[in-house]
């Protein structure tokens, strides 16, 4: 048989310490089934460092430190000093420069093209031996003078004499000063350049900046600084070192057109070449048995058709058949 409940009591109800109902006075509080540090190890965990910034920002975070590289350079670009342009003129003076390599002029008597020859008087006449291999270097021949020529002669010009350092003693009579004075001579001549009221000239040292030299060369040097071209040996000015180039072998055996006449030709072969030095260019003849110009190429010849043919159409010599007699002084 069921019994009444006992007076005074009653039974709780099922429900009563289930999770969040309202509990009544002086009941037990009801314990969580379920400990916060188990809820705590269950919740899930925030993502911490770049993992953090990457869920945060995606693709973006990548881009900063590029970013960052990127403002380095421009800095690092901005306030380094500029390297000034070569040849520029710039704020910065002290700047090293690196100096420009200009082309050096062509020698005096090298050809536009090179020509194929037949020219019986250009060839180097017989006789003596000659230097043909020099070193490359002068040695300055010692000595200078007063100015000579017109007082109001428009080109004044300085010169001085050397010999190339392998050429030998006995090519210049073992004597370099009367070498020297036979340039002298030739040059303070009244038939030569002052001779023409236009040039005035004076003799200085090698220290004394001179506008050009004289110099006695072997054929090897006078073959690199005269040019290859003409295959015959010829003397030049070279405008690059301000050298008059006198070829040993011509000075010691002349042209076949002065024959004997070897101091003649040494007298044609100085003045002609000082004359390219002084801006004079190569002229041809211009009368039938009349003096060769000075600035004729007479150490090939004096006829119009041969030195036409050595120049290869490229000169001022037309092939009109006139033929010179030679001629060493431009004031006879």
């Amino acid at each position: 048989m069921n019994r009444a409940p006992e007076r005074g009591r009653s039974a709780p109800p099922s429900d009563r310490y289930r999770r969040g109902e309202r509990r009544t006075s002086a009941e037990p509080l009801a314990a969580a089934w379920e400990p916060d540090a188990t809820r705590a190890m269950r919740r899930p965990r925030k993502a911490r460092g770049v993992k953090r910034l990457v869920g945060n920002y995606g693709w973006r975070i990548y881009a900063i430190p590029v970013l960052l590289v990127l403002t380095a350079l421009v800095v690092l670009d901005t306030v380094q000093p500029k390297t000034p342009a070569i040849g520029g003129t710039g704020a910065n003076t002290n700047a090293a420069e690196t100096p420009v390599s200009t082309p050096e002029p062509p020698a005096s008597e090298v050809p536009g093209k090179k020509p194929v020859l037949n020219i019986p008087t250009a060839e180097l006449p017989g006789g003596p031996a000659f230097s043909e291999d020099g070193v490359g270097t002068f040695k300055a021949i010692p000595g200078a003078g007063g100015r000579i020529g017109d007082a109001g002669a428009q080109k004044f010009r300085k010169y001085s004499i050397a010999i190339e350092d392998g050429v030998k003693p006995a090519d210049y009579n073992d004597d370099a000063t009367a070498f020297a004075r036979t340039i002298d001579g030739i040059l303070a001549d009244p038939r030569s350049w002052i001779g023409t009221k236009q040039v005035a000239l004076q003799r200085v040292e090698a220290n004394q900046n001179p506008d050009f030299t004289v110099t006695l060369t072997t054929t090897k040097t006078t073959h690199t600084l005269c040019g290859k071209d003409i295959p015959f040996e010829t003397s030049c000015y070279n405008p690059g070192q301000k050298r008059v180039i006198i070829n040993v072998a011509r000075w010691i055996r002349g042209a076949m057109v002065y024959g004997s006449d070897l101091a003649g030709y040494r007298t044609y072969v100085i003045n002609h070449e000082v004359g390219h030095a002084l801006g004079s260019g190569h002229a041809a003849c211009a009368e039938n048995g009349a003096p060769a110009p000075v600035m004729m190429q007479q150490t090939f010849g004096v006829s119009n058709n041969f030195v036409s043919q050595l120049n290869a159409g490229q000169d001022v010599v037309p092939a009109d058949g006139k033929v010179c007699v030679p001629n060493a002084f431009p004031a006879g």
